[in-house]
């Protein structure tokens, strides 16, 4: 088991671990108790009732959260030609549409936090896979970072605003940010709310029995809360 410091320790004390809060409460607690001297990231634990070793089973999509993440989103388009001036006049932070670029992200150059391509360009981002794949950001049209160029600037604009794409991993977790700690409480239940909202949509057509098996919210150094999944979902019923 890992070791905690201090102040880790002195948050913990905060929290009824065996208590299942609102998701409200459970928020305005994390606030509450956050350490660091930083402005910690916000982010929602889910234990889903699938296997994911079945395709049917899979739970992967995009919700853009009403109030953003709190930070700059910093947007790769891999794009050549017409397409290239559309990405880079839509606000595209860096646009890779010559051999360099694939050069320097095989060299390990991984600055930006989301990638998009249009099809036309597939063909030689597929050798990133192994580059880009197990930090989720290959271009993927079931995630929609696969684009036509007509829509480059709509899909840049909702990725800077707040755009999160989520997929549950093996043990059939899923781990989502959803802002700051710095933000209103109000802000983060709403982004809480959209994030199950999505979640719950997303449910595979294979999974049966309970699917929201577990909720938990914590802050990127703080111990974490658990949420009452009813709660959690009698909230994103009224959205």
């Amino acid at each position: 088991m890992p070791k905690h410091g201090r102040k880790y320790s002195e948050a913990l004390e905060q929290v009824d671990r065996s208590h299942f809060y609102s998701p409200e409460e459970a928020l305005s607690l994390v606030k509450e108790i956050g350490f660091a001297n930083f402005d910690e990231t916000v982010e929602i634990h889910f234990r889903l009732g699938v296997d994911p070793r079945h395709a049917d089973q899979q739970v992967r999509d995009a919700v853009r959260l009403p109030h953003g993440l709190g930070k700059e989103v910093t947007v790769l388009v891999f794009a050549a030609g017409e397409a290239a001036n559309i990405a880079r006049e839509a606000g595209a932070d860096y646009v890779a549409d010559s051999d360099e670029w694939f050069a320097k992200i095989e060299g390990g150059w991984m600055e930006f936090d989301a990638a998009l391509a249009v099809p036309q360009m597939m063909g030689k981002v597929g050798r990133l896979g192994r580059f880009l794949g197990p930090r989720g950001l290959m271009p993927n049209p079931k995630a929609g970072t696969l684009v036509d160029q007509d829509n480059l600037p709509d899909m840049i604009d909702s990725i800077k605003a707040g755009r999160v794409e989520f997929r549950v991993d093996k043990n059939a977790n899923l781990h989502v940010p959803i802002g700051k700690i710095s933000f209103p409480t109000e802000k983060l239940v709403d982004n809480f709310a959209t994030m199950v909202d999505a979640v719950v949509k997303a449910r595979p057509p294979g999974a049966s029995g309970r699917y929201l098996r577990k909720l938990v919210v914590t802050s990127s150094m703080g111990p974490g809360v658990k949420v009452d999944p009813l709660q959690a979902l009698a909230m994103e019923a009224v959205l």
